[in-house]
C-alpha cells in the first residue's frame, strides 16, 4: 500500500529543506569571506610598515586624504575581528608617523582602515603571496613625504625611494666605482646586518631571532671601527627594519664603500652542525651543498620580508657581468682575513672560506663578504651568540681582519 503525504506535511518539508539550504549558503559565505590572522606594525626612522596577514589574498582599495594626513584603505568580502580590530592598540607612541588607527565596519562586507598621520607621507600599499610561515599579507609602507630633508650621510631614504619606483638599477648603473683613490682618503666599511623588520631570519630553538643577534654585533663592530684611524663606517640598517638586498647593496655604493660586511647567524636542518663561517662571491656556483643551502636561504630575504613589483620594474642589468676580477680578488682576501681571526673565537665550520652566489655580495665595485658568526640553529652557539663576550670576540674578529687585509690589498 503506497503511503502519501499530507498538504501540512508536504509544506512542513519544504520549509526544513529550504532552512538547511538557507544554512548551507550562509555557511559558504562566511567560508568565501577572508579572515585576517595577524596584525603587525613595524615602526623605524626610515619608514613604518604594517602587515595584515590574511588566510586570503585582500582585495583593497587606498587613498590619501590631506588636513589632517591621513591614508583610508577600504578593503571588501571582510569582516572585522579582535585580531584586525586589535591593530588600533599596535601604535606606539614613539612611531614617527602612525598617530592612530581606527578600524570600522562600513557594511556587511567593508572594512574601513584610517591611518591618521604624524607628518605628511608617502603611502606604497601592495600584496605578497604566502612565503615560509607567512600567510597572503597586504602591507602598508609610510615613507616621509618628499618634503622630508634627506642627508647625505645617510641615502636610505632617497634608496627605498627610487627602489619603490623601479629606478634603482638605473640609479645604480651611473655611479661610476673610484678609481685611484687618494693613499690619505679614509677607508669606507658598510656593515651589513642581515634581516630586519618582518623578516626575523633564522630562529634558534629557545625563540632568539637572528635579526637581533646580527644587529648587536654589527653595532659593536661599528664602535669598535669608530675609533680606528683614517675608518669611517656605515651600517646599512641600525634599527629593527626591514631592507630589500639590492638597497643594501645600493646604499655601500652609493656611500662609495671600500668594503661590505654581512653579519648574519646561520641554521641547518640539523642542529648538530655548528662553527663560524666566511663567504665571498661566487659567479660559478656554491662551493658546497651547505654553501648553496645557506646562500638560498639569505637570498629568500626579499620574499620573507616582502617587497614591492615595482622594484623589479627595471630588469637586473645583470650585475654579476660586471664584477671585475680585482673586486673578486680583494673579497677572497677580506675574506680569509676576517676567517683566520674568526679561528681564535669559535671552531670553524669549514677551515677553508667558502663561496655561494650570496645576492648581497654582488656589488661590483666593493670587495664584499658574508660573515656568518655561528649556527643560531645549534643550541650551544644559540646560547653564546647572546653573550655580549662572544659578540664582543666576534666584533674584534672583523676588525682585526679588515686591518690585516688593508695590509694586503691588491689595488
Amino acid at each position: 500500500m503506497s503511503k502519501t503525504f499530507s498538504p501540512t506535511k508536504r509544506l512542513l518539508v519544504k520549509g526544513i529543506l529550504a532552512t538547511c539550504l538557507l544554512s548551507v549558503t550562509r555557511v559558504g559565505l562566511a567560508s568565501a569571506m577572508a579572515q585576517v590572522v595577524a596584525v603587525r606594525i613595524w615602526p623605524s626612522s626610515t619608514y613604518t610598515r604594517i602587515t595584515l596577514e590574511s588566510n586570503s589574498k585582500l582585495k583593497y582599495k587606498s587613498a590619501a586624504l590631506f588636513n589632517p594626513d591621513r591614508l583610508v584603505i577600504d578593503i571588501d568580502n571582510i569582516n572585522s575581528n579582535p585580531v584586525l580590530k586589535s591593530i588600533s592598540s599596535k601604535v606606539l607612541s614613539h612611531d614617527p608617523y602612525i598617530k592612530s588607527i581606527q578600524v570600522t565596519q562600513l557594511d556587511a562586507k567593508t572594512v574601513r582602515i584610517m591611518i591618521e598621520a604624524k607628518q605628511g607621507i608617502d603611502p606604497n600599499t601592495f600584496t605578497l603571496p604566502p612565503v615560509a610561515e607567512f600567510k597572503n599579507r597586504l602591507v602598508i609602507d609610510l615613507y616621509p613625504s618628499k618634503q622630508s630633508s634627506i642627508t647625505d650621510d645617510d641615502p636610505l631614504l632617497a634608496l627605498l625611494e627610487e627602489y619603490t619606483k623601479g629606478d634603482l638599477n638605473q640609479q645604480q648603473a651611473e655611479i661610476k666605482p673610484t678609481i685611484n683613490k687618494k693613499k690619505n682618503s679614509p677607508i669606507i666599511v658598510m656593515l651589513d646586518p642581515g634581516h630586519g623588520g618582518e623578516d626575523p631570519g633564522a630562529i634558534g630553538y629557545n625563540k632568539t631571532r637572528e635579526k637581533d643577534i646580527v644587529l648587536q654585533i654589527a653595532r659593536r663592530t661599528f664602535n669598535l671601527l669608530k675609533k680606528e684611524p683614517n675608518v669611517k663606517v656605515y651600517m646599512t640598517r641600525n634599527e629593527d627594519v626591514f631592507i630589500p638586498l639590492k638597497v643594501r647593496v645600493a646604499k655601500a655604493r652609493s656611500l662609495h664603500a671600500d668594503l661590505f660586511i654581512s653579519i648574519h647567524a646561520d641554521a641547518f636542518t640539523s642542529r648538530s652542525v655548528r662553527g663560524s663561517s666566511v663567504f665571498s662571491l661566487s659567479t660559478r656556483g656554491a662551493t658546497s651543498s651547505a654553501a648553496n643551502y645557506l646562500a638560498q636561504t639569505q637570498n629568500n630575504a626579499d620574499q620573507i620580508g616582502g617587497v614591492s613589483r615595482s622594484g623589479d620594474k627595471y630588469l637586473d642589468n645583470t650585475i654579476l657581468d660586471l664584477v671585475q676580477k680585482t673586486t673578486i680578488s680583494n673579497g677572497v682576501l677580506l675574506g680569509n682575513a676576517i676567517l683566520n681571526r674568526l679561528k681564535g673565537v669559535n671552531s670553524l665550520h669549514k677551515p677553508s672560506l667558502e663561496k655561494a652566489g650570496f645576492a648581497v655580495l654582488k656589488a661590483p665595485d666593493i670587495p664584499s663578504v658574508l660573515v656568518e658568526t655561528a649556527f643560531i640553529s645549534n643550541i650551544n652557539e644559540e646560547k653564546k651568540l647572546k653573550t655580549a663576550s662572544f659578540q664582543n670576540q666576534v666584533s674584534k674578529a672583523i676588525v682585526s681582519g679588515i686591518k690585516d687585509y688593508l695590509k694586503k690589498r691588491k689595488n
